[in-house]
């Protein structure tokens, strides 16, 4: 099952999509993206970001695309979280090993 993307990330994506998308152009990015941007009132690199993971998005440029950046960010805090528990588990069983453990304290 995919993860749903954010409906601002897909607004954006799509956007992006459409205001870059043109029959028969390359996947690279037009050099007047930093007057664009200024028009939208952003950095260059934030517009040129966007486009590539547009790109990336659509399968014309290689690279994770955002649902799939989702899932491995949603994976890897599931890692954290197991490893945290794993942890903890071991401490519980030294713990109980020593309380249980017949044999006198040194």
């Amino acid at each position: 099952q995919a993860p749903a993307v954010s409906s601002s990330t897909t607004r954006r994506s799509a956007g992006v999509s459409r205001s870059w998308a043109s029959p028969g152009r390359e996947t690279t990015i037009a050099p007047g993206v930093t007057s664009i941007s200024h028009k939208f009132g952003m950095a260059g690199e934030t517009l040129r970001s966007w486009v590539r993971q547009a790109e990336r998005d659509e399968g014309l440029r290689p690279g994770l695309t955002t649902a799939e950046r989702e899932r491995l960010r949603e994976l890897e805090r599931e890692v954290k979280e197991l490893r945290r528990a794993n942890e903890i588990l071991k401490a519980a069983s030294a713990f109980f090993a020593r309380e249980l453990d017949p044999r006198p304290p040194r």
